[in-house]
C-alpha cells in the first residue's frame, strides 16, 4: 500500500504572532453590556467566595451578566434599595462620568451620544480593568463620589465596611480593596488621559504603598489581560505612579485611524495636532485636550 505523505506547512513567527493577536483582539468586549457577559464567564466565575468588592458579601450566578447576594451570610443591612441590594451589579471603579466628562461627546449628549458617536468612550465604558462586582444598593449610593478618609463618618450598611458621606459626596472602601482601586484609577487616567487632582493622587499613592498587590489582583489581572489584550502596568510593575505622572494615553492613540482600519487620517475633519512633548496625537472630534495643543 502506498502512503501519501501530507504536505508540510510552514508558518513564520511574524505570521503566527499576528494570528494570534487577531484572534486575541476578536476576544476584547466592544461595549459595557458585553463586557457584563464576559466577566462572569472568565474573570469571576470561580471566585463567588472571595465576596463582592466593597463588602465581600457572597453571591450566586443568575442570569448572563448577574447575580443574587447572600446578604444574611454576610451581615449585610438594607439601607433603602431592597431589590438593588439582593443583586450583584457591574461597577466601574472609575466612574462613567468621570471619565465621560473627559470627551466631547458628553458634552455634547451626555453618556447616550458618547456610546452612540465615540469609540474611546465605548473603549473606556468596557475595559474589562475597571470593571468589578458590587451590591447593586452599595455602587447606586457610591454614585460617581471621590474615595477619601471618613474616620467619624459610621457604616450605614450592616456589617459591610464600606463609608458613604453623602453631604461631603465621599466614600471610603474596606481596606482589602483600596491598593486595587488606587492601581485601577492610575490605569484609567493613564491609558486614556484622564487628569487627577493633586489631592487625590496623592490618597492613592498612599494606598497603593499600604496595599501592594496580592495574589488575586495578580491572577485577575492575567485573566482580563487575556481578553483586553493588556495587562494594567500598575499590577504588573510595569508603571509606578508619581505626582505630576504623564499619562502615557495609549488607550486614546490607538484609536487614531491608519490605512489598515479602512480609514485614512485624511479622512478626518479638520487639523490632527500633535504634541511634541507627549508624542500624543489629538484629533479635533472626542479629544479633551485638543485646544489645549498650539
Amino acid at each position: 500500500m502506498k502512503i501519501r505523505k501530507s504536505p508540510i506547512i510552514f508558518i513564520s513567527a511574524s505570521i503566527l504572532l499576528d494570528f494570534l493577536l487577531s484572534l486575541n483582539l476578536l476576544a476584547v468586549p466592544t461595549s459595557f453590556d458585553k463586557a457584563k457577559e464576559e466577566a462572569p464567564q472568565h474573570i469571576y466565575h470561580d471566585r463567588i467566595t472571595i465576596g463582592t468588592f466593597y463588602c465581600g458579601c457572597e453571591w450566586s450566578w443568575m442570569g448572563r451578566s448577574g447575580g443574587r447576594v447572600d446578604l444574611e451570610g454576610c451581615g449585610y443591612q438594607i439601607r433603602k434599595q431592597p431589590n438593588r441590594a439582593e443583586r450583584i451589579e457591574w461597577e466601574h471603579v472609575v466612574p462613567a462620568s468621570n471619565f465621560g466628562r473627559a470627551r466631547q461627546c458628553w458634552q455634547d449628549g451626555g453618556r447616550k451620544n458618547c456610546k452612540a458617536t465615540d469609540p474611546v468612550f465605548n473603549a473606556m465604558e468596557a475595559d474589562l480593568h475597571n470593571l468589578t462586582p458590587t451590591i447593586g444598593e452599595v455602587n447606586g449610593d457610591r454614585s460617581n463620589f471621590n474615595f477619601g478618609i471618613l474616620s467619624t463618618t459610621l457604616g450605614q450598611h450592616g456589617a459591610c465596611p464600606v463609608k458613604v458621606d453623602f453631604k461631603q459626596r465621599t466614600v471610603e472602601p474596606r481596606a482589602e480593596v483600596k491598593g486595587q482601586i488606587a492601581r485601577t484609577y492610575f490605569y484609567m487616567h493613564d491609558r486614556y488621559d484622564l487628569p487627577m487632582s493633586r489631592q487625590q493622587q496623592q490618597l492613592l499613592l498612599a494606598w497603593d504603598r499600604q496595599y501592594p498587590v496580592t495574589a488575586w489582583e495578580r491572577e485577575r489581572d492575567r485573566r482580563v489581560a487575556q481578553r483586553m489584550g493588556h495587562s494594567n502596568p500598575f499590577v504588573t510593575g510595569e508603571k509606578s505612579w508619581r505626582l505630576g505622572h504623564r499619562n502615557g494615553a495609549e488607550g486614546v492613540v490607538s484609536w487614531l485611524p491608519t490605512e489598515s482600519s479602512g480609514r485614512t487620517l485624511s479622512a478626518v475633519n479638520g487639523v490632527i495636532r500633535g504634541n511634541r512633548n507627549s508624542k500624543v496625537y489629538h484629533l479635533p472630534e472626542g479629544c479633551p485636550s485638543y485646544d489645549r495643543v498650539s
